[in-house]
């Protein structure tokens, strides 16, 4: 017998407690993207390879997107206020390891234990939400949990560069402390502490087949351009069909699954989980690939190079309450597609005009595009998941909604880093096969490693210095141009997705409908 624990609330909720779920959210969504500006400098003090920037850049997506699922559902048993609490805890010592890292390696390790605990707090304020509100209500709240949560993603960057401007690049992952102790006492102090949770226990076995489906994934995808690489790859992959095949089986037999398959193969459900996956996706790989440009090609100091990313962020809060009133008045899947059709502009801007010594306008028009695509994909991504689940499953529907930025964010930001790596290598190898014989071979693997590795490589033989940081910027474009076609293909085929797949307004309306019979129905039967 399934019994849910009723609401604490006598009344609506009030604005403080969406503002403090909003900040909570803020906490990871900023820890998602202060390393993006600080990538370069952080390739400089370590000697790191292209691979371990990569790693760096992903390694909270990492965890977060591991997490998230397993750490939904035990907020769902045990209470999400306390996991609310207890991530945003534990985002402090992780943010404090990542600043003072002495190694890259402890540095990476510090990234994806600062996702673990976002992997805690971040599904839970989506699931707070969907529990708390219904209606034009609740989408009104998904639009602003969206919009202002990329938009404070973006402003990572920002923030980053103009710390970067004086202090060392430690600093950036200090940003968000203030920030975690504020959102800890507003928690504490206004969310409620039962929302909706119920007493069926924890698919915990699933929970870690789904870290580590995840974990391997995004690993084999990183360590996929590295050389002598392929035996790791093949290794990773395998162990991610395999434990992926568990985990099917898994829930298809567990008596209560961590990811409902039921559920999830509601059409609403699995294209919005989708198009989410790439719409953040693409969001997250713009920003990576985007700052490395404008600092490595562009020559932008930090504090630029992060004022340059605010076309997206004013325009995705602008658009997000604009794509809560397209989603009551024109449906989700109209708005999906009029996301996509600005993040298709935007990769496309990148490809044609991004090159060496262009105006500003050209980024900002990029970033802009980007921005509202964002802005009006994000509401129904995540509106479309909440809407489409039984009660008792929002913390699957909302782990899924992280999951979609979290993932996509995570498999984007791998896919384009593992191009760039693989596009800069091979130009840099093109480029040596007409050098000098003298170039010792340690030279040209230290080339062929990054940016920043050719850029110390120019700073030991400054007689070579422009030729050296010419060929590396010239490498830089080749690969980066893999990646902005790849962001193209994605945006292409997620539209073609959302098109012939999504419901229109109206079937939309009548699979809610029949979704939400079917399960008072089985809520009968339970008891």
């Amino acid at each position: 017998m399934v019994s849910i624990k009723k609401t604490e609330l006598n009344k609506p909720p009030g604005k403080m407690v969406l503002a403090s779920l909003i900040l909570v959210a803020a906490v990871a969504n900023l820890n998602l993207s202060v390393a993006n500006v600080a990538l370069p400098s952080i390739g400089l003090a370590f000697n790191a390879s292209q691979v371990q920037i990569n790693m760096v850049a992903v390694g909270f997506s990492l965890g977060l997107a591991a997490s998230v699922l397993w750490f939904g559902a035990l907020g769902d048993h045990h209470g999400r206020k306390m996991m609310l609490i207890i991530g945003t805890i534990l985002a402090i010592p992780a943010s404090l390891l990542a600043g003072y890292a002495p190694t890259i390696e402890s540095l990476i390790i510090a990234r994806i234990i600062g996702g673990l605990a976002a992997g805690m707090a971040f599904p839970t304020t989506l699931a707070l939400i969907a529990a708390l509100w219904s209606g034009p209500e609740r989408t009104k709240s998904i639009a602003l949990w969206s919009g202002i949560g990329a938009a404070i993603a973006a402003l990572g960057p920002l923030l980053s560069g103009f710390l970067l401007t004086f202090r060392v690049w430690g600093s950036v992952f200090l940003i968000t402390l203030p920030l975690a102790l504020i959102a800890l006492v507003m928690a504490i102090k206004f969310v409620p502490s039962h929302i909706n949770e119920t007493p069926d226990p924890v698919d915990n076995f699933g929970g870690l087949l789904s870290i580590i489906l995840i974990g391997t994934l995004i690993l084999a995808i990183n360590f996929a351009p590295v050389p002598d690489s392929r035996t790791l790859v093949l290794i990773l992959l395998i162990i991610a069909l395999v434990v992926g095949l568990l985990f099917i089986r898994r829930q298809r037999q567990a008596k209560n699954p961590l990811f409902d398959l039921k559920v999830a193969s509601r059409r609403i459900f699995w294209v919005a989980a989708g198009a989410g996956i790439i719409v953040f996706g693409s969001l997250m790989g713009a920003m990576y690939i985007g700052q490395q440009f404008l600092q490595n090609i562009l020559n932008y100091s930090t504090l630029d190079a992060g004022l340059a990313i605010l076309p997206g962020v004013l325009f995705m809060i602008v658009v997000a309450p604009q794509s809560a009133k397209l989603v009551e008045s024109r449906g989700s899947r109209f708005t999906l597609l009029m996301g996509y059709l600005f993040c298709f502009l935007g990769f496309l801007t990148m490809l044609i005009l991004w090159k060496e010594n262009i105006p500003y306008w050209q980024v900002g028009l990029a970033y802009a595009f980007v921005g509202i695509g964002v802005g009006l994909a994000g509401t129904p991504a995540s509106h479309s998941l909440t809407g489409s689940v039984p009660v008792k499953r929002e913390g699957m529907a909302s782990g899924t909604a992280d999951l979609q930025r979290d993932f996509g964010g995570a498999i984007m930001t791998s896919i384009f880093g593992a191009l760039l790596t693989a596009g800069y290598a091979k130009a840099v190898a093109a480029q040596l096969s007409d050098a000098p014989q003298q170039i010792s071979s340690t030279i040209q693997t230290t080339l062929q490693k990054s940016f920043s590795s050719a850029t110390a490589v120019a700073d030991q033989y400054p007689q070579y210095s422009s030729q050296i940081i010419a060929g590396a910027k010239t490498s830089f474009l080749a690969g980066d141009h893999w990646a902005y076609f790849a962001g193209i293909l994605a945006i292409l085929f997620g539209a073609a997705l959302v098109y012939f797949m999504y419901p229109k307004m109206e079937e939309e309306k009548e699979l809610l409908a029949q979704y939400h019979a079917e399960d008072n129905l089985d809520s009968v039967k339970e008891e």
